[in-house]
This record gives C-alpha cells, structure tokens and sequence, in this order.
C-alpha cells in the first residue's frame, strides 16, 4: 500500500490541506492520511517533535509531507530525504532531520527538476506546488536522483543534548501537548537506570521548582498533583494529573530543565 502523510501548520479552516490533496490525487492513488495540521505557527521545533513521534508507527515504504516553512519564496531549498524505511519531504531548515536520523542513515536530495513539482510554483505555497507533487510521483516510482541532486548540506535540527547522573538529569523541553503535558528531551530508557518508580523528584525550570513523584502514568497521584513519567516516546514527561503542567510552571518550548533525584 502506497501511504503519504501529510504535517503542517496550516490549520483546518482555510482551504491549504485540501489543495495539497488535491494535487497528490491527480498524480498518485496513494492514500493520504494526516498527522497534524495544528502546528502552532512556524513553529519548526514543534512539528520535528511530532514527525519524529509519529514514523515508526507507519509500514516501511510510506512518504512524509512535512511543511512548517516560515522560510518560503527565499533562497531555502526544498529537499527530499530518504531512509532505509520511509521518505521525507519538505523545507531544509531541520524540520525533517530527528525523524529521518531516528531511522538509521539517511541521504538527502535537492529538489531540482521542475518535471515533478506544478508549472506554477507559488511565492508562498510550496507544500501544494513542489512537496506534494514530488511526493506524489516517488509513490509513482521515479527515482530519487531524478528529483534533485545528493547533498551533505543541509539544515541540521536535534533536541539538544541531556545529562543523566546518579543523583540528577538536565535537559530540555522540546513539546507541549494539548493537555499541557510538558515533553522533555530527557531519555526515559537511560533514566530508568538510575531512577526508580515512585521516588520522590525535584524538578527546576527558568521560573519554578516543584516536588513530585516520579511514576509509571498520570493516575498514580492525585488530581491536580504534579507528576513525572515516561510517556509514549520514551522522553521524560512532566505532568500534572488532570491538570496543565506547563501553564502553572509557566514554561514554553526551549526552556531549560534539572531534576535532582
């Protein structure tokens, strides 16, 4: 089965999500499914996190349409990047580099050949003219050195780096979900090792500290009780049952963390 997604920051009420459709469905009978368009705007860290939270959950073989891009109509170059799993296809400015490095190894390709993108190409709407088209016709079969040229430059994107010591862990938010359940870059395998359930944490942002429980899921406190727990892409999370985490500690995306056990 032939499966391209499709991740943007368009939102649901104009009509950029159906154009892009569209435009797959005059060139492939792939079917479309859709990650997210509710993005927060331009907002590039976020959409990396959910790309990444996303792929391995898709069969081998499936392409990825991600477009948070406030760089379009500039010199940005669009680029296709292929895994030994799955494609992705978007803007270079690292949107697409966490998903595409939690595969394995990568290459990455210019989008050069005005064959496969429209004959119009918007100023401001690249995910319809040149990502969608070309997603469409690698579903098709054409090779990838035919869309563009192998290149070793590109715009590299990671979550930053975490320490986990005996006694404390440091690291970063990189996601707030809709429930205010703040996502860190912190690596639940590795602090498995040195952290058992039900210990007693205190944890540090830029503007707030607090004391929870470090716990296997959010009913294991109280409502309204904060919380620490390894969520569903093995990261550390931050949590506060029934309640909004990131709200009350005040933080954003970016914001620096410690925790001493």
């Amino acid at each position: 089965m032939k499966i391209i997604t499709f991740l943007s920051d368009f939102g649901y009420k104009s009509s950029y999500v159906a154009q892009m459709k569209a435009i797959v469905s005059r060139i492939s009978d792939a079917r479309i499914i859709d990650i997210t368009h509710d993005i927060s705007a331009q907002n590039i860290m976020e959409g990396a996190y959910v790309l990444y939270s996303s792929v391995d959950h898709f069969p081998d073989g499936t392409v990825h349409v991600a477009v948070v891009d406030p760089g379009v109509g500039t010199s940005r170059k669009g680029i296709v990047i292929t895994t030994q799993k799955q494609v992705f296809i978007g803007p270079d400015n690292g949107l697409l580099i966490p998903a595409a490095r939690k595969q394995g190894d990568f290459i990455v390709y210019s989008i050069d050949d005005s064959k496969y993108v429209n004959n119009k190409i918007s100023n401001t709407f690249h995910g319809r003219d040149i990502f969608a088209p070309v997603a469409a016709h690698i579903t098709n079969g054409v090779p990838f050195d035919r869309i563009g040229i192998r290149t070793n430059n590109y715009v590299n994107l990671d979550f930053g780096r975490c320490e986990i010591t005996p006694k404390s862990a440091y690291g970063e938010v990189i996601f707030i979900d809709d429930f205010g359940n703040i996502i860190t870059n912190i690596d639940g395998d590795l602090l498995l090792k040195v952290l058992k359930h039900d210990s007693k944490i205190m944890v540090f942002t830029e503007k707030n500290k607090e004391q929870m429980v470090f716990v296997k899921s959010y009913n294991y406190v109280k409502k309204g009780s904060f919380l620490a727990t390894i969520g569903s892409s093995d990261l550390l999370e931050i949590d506060i049952n029934q309640a909004n985490a990131a709200k009350k500690l005040k933080i954003k995306i970016g914001d620096k963390i410690k925790i001493l056990f």
